[in-house]
């Protein structure tokens, strides 16, 4: 799955061009991406209107008016793409809904990944999952408590979704740089102080990463030059052989249970 920035990127730019539009046709090019008739297309889709879009755990909730809910599932390497007929996008998109003269694509959309549901279905999928990042309720000590039957190494515990959400293979890495912790200590030998840097380290960077784009390669629209403006900013992430900007050694990739990690051994010195 995309990571949070990326999601809440896409949340902010939709909700800034499709916040009170109406569907006015869909077209569905792969029929598994969105499993829907006809009939119910044209009964609870064609007409309503986008009241606002929302992103729930690692889901893009598109809220209609009529109270049903458009559910959006973004894996590595899908992409939405908002324009006209003449601006579509290169690739195929799997299904398009238009808004009068706009189109928005989804491109890349796998089984199942849009799904029209009602606003109970939608509370029973996300019942148990793990909360948010920027879950008020998520306070330090209960952060904490999140990975305490975890043993294994930060960088690890950090994407694994039944702990927190949001969380993966970039944005891990780039915490952990940020606490000034290795990606590959193991979780019982990290001390307070280092838990608390990778609590404020987790609220600084996803944050920070939203305000600049995230690291999405492909832009939403004719005239986006905000989409993937954090991947300018990576300290680690896929900069082995590069200057550490804190320490000036050099970025390191290491092998942290089967995944790539990239950190600085002089600046993550535990």
């Amino acid at each position: 799955m995309q990571e949070l920035p990326e999601l809440d990127h896409y949340r902010n730019l939709l909700a800034d061009n499709f916040s009170g539009a109406q569907i006015t046709a869909i077209d569905i090019r792969n029929e598994k991406a969105f499993q829907v008739s006809e009939e119910t297309i044209t009964r609870e889709l064609i007409g309503s209107i986008v009241w606002y879009i929302e992103r729930r755990s690692k889901y893009l909730l598109f809220h209609l008016d009529n109270g049903r809910r458009l559910r959006l599932s973004l894996h590595q390497g899908a992409y939405l793409y908002s324009g006209s007929e003449e601006e579509r996008p290169g690739k195929a998109a799997q299904v398009q809904i238009r808004f009068g003269s706009r189109i928005l694509y989804f491109i890349g959309l796998r089984l199942n990944d849009l799904q029209l549901l009602s606003a109970r279905e939608v509370e029973e999928q996300l019942a148990t999952h793990s909360p948010d990042p920027f879950h008020k309720q998520l306070t330090l000590d209960r952060f904490i408590e999140r990975f305490a039957r975890k043993r294994g190494p930060i960088k690890s515990a950090l994407m694994d979704q039944s702990v927190i959400t949001g969380i993966g293979t970039v944005y891990s890495d780039e915490i952990c740089y940020s606490a000034a912790v290795r990606p590959d200590t193991k979780i019982p030998d990290l001390s307070r102080e280092q838990w608390e840097g990778l609590y404020n380290s987790v609220h600084k960077i996803l944050k920070e990463a939203v305000s600049f784009g995230g690291t999405g390669e492909h832009p939403f629209s004719a005239d986006d030059t905000v989409t993937g403006g954090y991947a300018a900013r990576l300290h680690v992430y896929n900069r082995e052989g590069q200057t550490c900007s804190e320490s000036g050694a050099v970025v390191e990739k290491i092998d942290v249970s089967g995944r790539a990690a990239y950190y600085c051994p002089e600046y993550q010195k535990s």
